[in-house]
């Protein structure tokens, strides 16, 4: 699940209007931050979203589906539910890209938010 130079360097260009992208190697893929907040990954030269269940249904009804990852366990391949592959129309358009991205952003700001929340009760 090798991620290539190019990839990562269009990635974090399609998505430069949300702000500040950086990168993380993780698990043979890659973590896409902004803010300091993961919200998304790269797979086998594929970007997926940090999704709640509303975007998992906007993005089922263009035909995006999960993360799906082998851990090498003998398992077999496994959904990640929380992460969605980019539709292919924002792969081609930044602007499109950067909605589908605040989106996400936002919804792992939120999460990131209420982490911090339970922490201090």
């Amino acid at each position: 699940m090798a991620v290539s130079t190019h990839y990562k360097a269009f990635v974090c260009e399609l998505l430069s209007g949300l702000g500040v992208i950086s990168t993380r190697n993780m698990f043979g893929g890659v973590g896409i931050y902004c803010e300091g907040v993961i919200f998304a990954v790269i797979g086998g030269d594929v970007l997926y979203l940090k999704v709640d269940e509303a975007m998992k249904v906007d993005l089922a009804d263009l035909g995006c589906g999960p993360f799906i990852i082998d851990f090498g366990k003998g398992e077999g391949p496994k959904p990640m539910n929380g992460y969605w592959e980019m539709p292919q129309s924002a792969m081609d358009d930044a602007d499109e890209a950067c909605v589908w991205g605040r989106r996400a952003l936002d919804y792992a700001l939120h999460m990131q938010r209420q982490k911090k929340s339970k922490k201090k009760r």
